[in-house]
């Protein structure tokens, strides 16, 4: 579970609200309903969806849960687990050939570990094996980016509208300032929607849509460091490299304090720094 997100977003709305409610005690929740604006949720919240329905395909939209799934399963790519993985492998294959691995691979749940293990036991040129698994990595880093980007397009646009409805409210303002008809009295009404559409798209652009594509980009490096390990660990163990130093070439890959602290677990001790 992403729990930062969750901590983050639920601290915002809470000081946005005590915010709202007058700051600081006594609070003055009777307040809040001066910042809910029906005009202003049309055109900031609506006309935002619209277009960023407008701008992606169905097939991208239809994957918005798969996104959020994403986002809050932090623990998906553990670096130990698959050098671990490859250390096994390299024994096997050091005591058994690469012949042995296609057993373990059939094992393997993630598709582009066992891809990569296929790879070298169809005993494929070792330039052809890195540059097929780079190329896998890199097209989907690109999925990745694009599945960003929608979010990107939302933290975009939600000002634009905020500043729409601006606009919509002070045109509507001066309209109504013809005292000889009354309309003096709306004043107050459009100006509070020039002003709520500002706040609702800024609410918008920084507290949903940005955070979930930084959240987004994160998993993202995390998938290609899991992944850029496989890639070398696979590599060496096609080229009979010795365990024991596959381990230590794989480790490189992580901060010395975590390498530390898996050391720590396993026995070994020691300390670093980043």
């Amino acid at each position: 579970m992403n729990i930062t997100y969750i901590i983050g977003v639920l601290l915002c709305i809470v000081f946005i609200v005590l915010g709202m409610a007058n700051g600081l005690p006594p609070y003055d929740f009777t307040q809040l309903e001066n910042f809910f604006d029906a005009p202003s949720v049309m055109i900031v919240i609506g006309c935002t969806i619209s277009i960023v329905v407008a701008c992606f395909p169905a097939s991208m939209l239809a994957a918005i849960p798969r996104h959020f799934a994403v986002m809050f399963n932090v623990k998906k790519n553990d670096p130990g687990y698959y050098i671990d993985q490859l250390v096994e492998l390299a024994q096997a294959a050091r005591k058994d050939g690469l012949l042995a691995l296609e057993g373990l691979a059939a094992e393997q749940q993630d598709p582009f570990f066992k891809q990569a293990i296929m790879l070298i036991v169809d005993a494929n040129d070792p330039d052809r094996v890195r540059s097929i698994l780079e190329n896998d990595i890199d097209c989907m880093s690109a999925r990745h980016e694009a599945a960003a980007a929608l979010y990107d397009k939302g933290s975009a646009v939600a000002p634009a509208f905020g500043m729409i409805g601006t606009l919509v409210g002070l045109i509507n303002m001066l309209k109504n300032m013809d005292m000889e008809s009354g309309g003096a009295g709306n004043i107050g009404k459009d100006m509070g929607v020039a002003l709520i559409t500002t706040l609702y798209g800024c609410i918008l652009a920084h507290m949903i849509f940005g955070p979930i594509a930084n959240n987004l980009r994160a998993r993202d490096e995390e998938e290609v460091l899991c992944k850029m390990i496989i890639v070398e660990g696979i590599t060496c163990i096609q080229a009979g490299e010795n365990p024991k130093l596959l381990r230590e070439k794989l480790n490189t890959f992580i901060a010395q304090r975590k390498r530390d602290a898996e050391g720590g677990k396993k026995g070994k001790g020691g300390g670093g720094e980043e």
